[in-house]
């Protein structure tokens, strides 16, 4: 079985609702609870509260020119976190030996 997919725990895709304000005006967005989970982390690494975090909105507004799917883009920000977070497979093998 695969734990990844098949043995997760069902608390990690309940889908969670947070109050936020982005540029002025108050709004809600529904995430994962495992996603608000790596928001957390990121805008904590970056010194910040997820809710200033997610006020970067208009920063990347300003860099993008416009953003159709703010959700979307909130998910596949937690995927490159963890993407960059993932040894490189040079570093991954050197882990490896030292472990052994």
């Amino acid at each position: 079985m695969c734990k990844v997919f098949a043995g997760q725990d069902p608390e990690g895709y309940r889908l969670v609702n947070r109050s936020v304000r982005i540029g002025g005006h108050s709004t809600s967005i529904q995430l994962e609870a495992t996603f608000w989970t790596l928001l957390d982390e990121i805008a904590q690494g970056q010194g910040m509260t997820a809710s200033k975090f997610l006020s970067l909105y208009d920063e990347a507004l300003e860099i993008n020119g416009h953003i159709p799917n703010f959700a979307s883009m909130l998910r596949t920000t937690c995927a490159l976190y963890l993407r960059d977070r993932r040894p490189r497979d040079g570093e991954a093998e050197g882990l490896k030996s030292k472990a052994a």
